[in-house]
């Protein structure tokens, strides 16, 4: 038999399958990775604490179900940091009210702010990530199968 033949020439074959599915693993962990430190400073509302004054309420509906969220002005407590037209995380219809202020966190995110008792954001992240280690290591963590051993009598 030749060296090609042999265990040691053998190449192992990737299945296009799981090329994909390598691939759909990487957009999984870039998804779940993006502004992973904003995500965490919402998490726990760390930031510059101040006042969000809403000012306007826009909603989509769809079939059984209304989503709304607030978009307003937003000023840090020394008044050093002033945002216009943000949205407030997690706001609806029965939240507030035009132009009555509520107390808010600027995390650092480009067009939102966050109540003081921050947000729920990152377990879609965690769930991101799990799914993208659990097809890795479906994939390249197991331990390959041993073949049965041959017994001869």
């Amino acid at each position: 038999m030749t060296a090609s033949g042999t265990a040691a020439g053998r190449r192992a074959r990737v299945s296009g399958f799981s090329v994909v599915l390598t691939l759909f693993a990487g957009l999984l962990v870039y998804l779940g990775a993006q502004d992973a430190g904003t995500v965490l400073r919402a998490a726990f509302a760390q930031g510059e604490a101040g006042r969000f004054v809403p000012r306007e309420l826009s909603c989509l509906r769809h079939p059984g179900h209304e989503s709304c969220v607030w978009t307003g002005d937003f000023s840090s407590a020394d008044g050093t940091v002033l945002l216009r037209g943000v949205e407030l995380y997690g706001s609806d219809r029965a939240t507030h009210r035009a132009g009555l202020a509520v107390p808010a966190v600027d995390v650092g995110a480009p067009a939102r702010v966050y109540g003081p008792g921050g947000s729920g954001e990152w377990m879609f992240r965690v769930l991101l990530l799990a799914a993208a280690a659990a097809i890795l290591w479906f994939l390249y963590g197991r331990r390959p199968r041993r073949a049965p051993a041959v017994t001869r009598s």
